[in-house]
């Protein structure tokens, strides 16, 4: 079962999972242009912005996780997002291994390590700076349909600027970063029950079999096959 609730961290959810089945242990992770701070049985994580579906392996266990909005989570945790992405690592890659064996063995003995979790993360963004307020105008400009260009230029960047930009707070270009935002929009009408045909033109795609390319590119199955799944 899957919770998630806003956090007090203003640009993230956080969320939690209880995995009874290898079958729902297996649920593809689908790119949203997020980065992730986990904790899972004893491990904290972090995982890096996909560009593909992320099939997540071993025993089933329990998750929570702190879900950052795009390009907010690399200025808490100090590193770009570009070397994260595609990838789950160690907390204790980034941070000094006896920070992170102290804040995982606080969450491990919490009577709700989904909080506790949430708690790291509003200690770490209150000793760091905030976010640069102009990742969250790209967000909104390519999650509007505005071409790379376009938003360069309505943000008085060059081109060369933004991409940039983007490979540092959200792990990919802009043309990726606008690929992530159309399937996720495209992704919530189908599962409202749009029809495929009709979430293709509100979604921005040229048209289904556009949609369809790019869902099987980015989710790794069909449309159909991936709403089942869900």
């Amino acid at each position: 079962m899957y919770v998630e609730r806003a956090s007090r961290w203003s640009g993230a959810v956080v969320w939690s999972r209880a995995v009874s089945t290898p079958a729902a242990a297996a649920r593809p992770v689908l790119p949203d242009g997020c980065m992730d701070l986990l904790w899972t049985e004893g491990r904290l994580l972090v995982a890096g912005p996909d560009t593909r579906a992320y099939v997540p392996g071993g025993a089933p266990a329990g998750w929570a996780g702190v879900r950052f909005f795009p390009g907010t989570a690399p200025v808490l945790l100090g590193v770009p997002a570009d070397e994260l992405r595609d990838l789950r690592v160690d907390l204790a890659d980034l941070w000094p291994a006896a920070e992170v064996r102290r804040l995982t063995a606080r969450i491990d003995a919490a009577a709700d390590p989904v909080a506790a979790l949430e708690e790291v993360a509003l200690d770490r963004a209150a000793g760091t700076g905030p976010p640069d307020p102009l990742l969250r105008e790209i967000v909104a400009a390519l999650d509007a349909g505005r071409s790379a260009a376009a938003t360069a230029a309505r943000l008085g960047l060059s081109t060369r600027q933004l991409h940039r930009r983007s490979l540092t707070a959200f792990g990919y270009g802009p043309r990726t970063l606008t690929r992530v935002l159309r399937l996720q929009r495209a992704l919530a009408l189908a599962w409202d029950g749009v029809p495929f045909a009709e979430v293709a033109a509100r979604s921005g795609y040229a048209d289904q079999p556009h949609l369809a390319r790019d869902v099987k590119e980015l989710a790794g199955m069909p449309l159909g096959e991936l709403l089942a799944r869900s």
